[in-house]
């Protein structure tokens, strides 16, 4: 499975803890308490972001359970301050084939943030079955949509305006999101949809919303990165065009200098939900 640097984790954190839909907290906090849930089982944990977004939301007495492959994770994990609403945190080394399915056995709620877009459907759809077998809920936030758009920021405009290869390179990001990154052919920029579309097909309510990256010149650090990213992607995609593609990063390198912009990056939040008596 595809690992991601602890510091671009630590970049990331703040900017995913704000974009996320916090109107799906209130539904999952209503079934939460009257279904008397207390056990989370996080697949795919990095160093903890989604326990630190989740847990002071949530009613107290959580039962949390951990899964990442990664040893440096596995050790940021183990020495991570628990919050004052988790009864009880373990930490599983693992996959998600293996030890991620095994443990939604045990969880009343089964959630992952910034995971869904990496995996298969196949492995999705295992997922949705173990769930569905008992009644688990589901919470996955953070599946990259496909958007990448940039505008001007700032009441004198700036160079945030559209380029004549943002387009390009936002496709074949998009294919290059496609790819495996260890779980078969990766859903990409429609894994939201599909999963909605998986819960419903088990009888489950579901509820997808929007939940955008907007970024602007105090996230130039995080935009940086992703143009360094999405660089080296699409020119994986497509080596004929690569001289574009680098020209294209140097001017939205130049963009993210100037300071005057505004970039949404797309995402969704899925909270799927069994129907009452299931």
């Amino acid at each position: 499975m595809e690992t991601f640097e602890a510091d671009w984790l630590a970049l990331r954190e703040p900017i995913d803890h704000r974009s996320r839909a916090a109107s799906l907290l209130a539904p999952l906090c209503d079934t939460w308490r009257a279904r008397g849930w207390s056990r989370v089982l996080d697949l795919g944990s990095g160093t903890g972001s989604n326990l630190r977004y989740l847990a002071p939301r949530l009613p107290p007495g959580q039962e949390w359970v951990l899964v990442d492959h990664d040893p440096d994770h596995l050790r940021t994990l183990r020495h991570a301050e628990v919050p004052a609403s988790v009864r009880s945190l373990r930490v599983v080394p693992g996959d998600l084939v293996h030890e991620g399915l095994a443990a939604i056995a045990h969880a009343d709620l089964v959630t992952a943030s910034a995971l869904l877009d990496l995996v298969s459907e196949d492995w999705l759809r295992r997922v949705v079955d173990a769930c569905a077998d008992a009644g688990r809920g589901a919470h996955f936030a953070l599946s990259y949509d496909g958007e990448i758009r940039w505008s001007a920021g700032g009441a004198s405009g700036g160079q945030g305006e559209d380029d004549p290869d943002d387009t390009l390179v936002r496709d074949a990001v998009n294919v290059h999101q496609t790819g495996d990154k260890g779980l078969g052919p990766a859903l990409g920029p429609a894994a939201a949809a599909v999963a909605a579309r998986l819960f419903r097909s088990a009888r489950y309510t579901t509820r997808l919303l929007p939940s955008p990256w907007r970024l602007g010149a105090a996230d130039a650090a995080l935009v940086r990165r992703l143009i360094d990213g999405w660089e080296a992607a699409a020119a994986t995609v497509r080596p004929g065009d690569a001289g574009r593609i680098h020209a294209w990063a140097a001017r939205r390198r130049a963009t993210v200098a100037d300071g005057r912009f505004t970039l949404r990056v797309g995402h969704r939040d899925l909270l799927a939900l069994p129907h009452e008596g299931s």
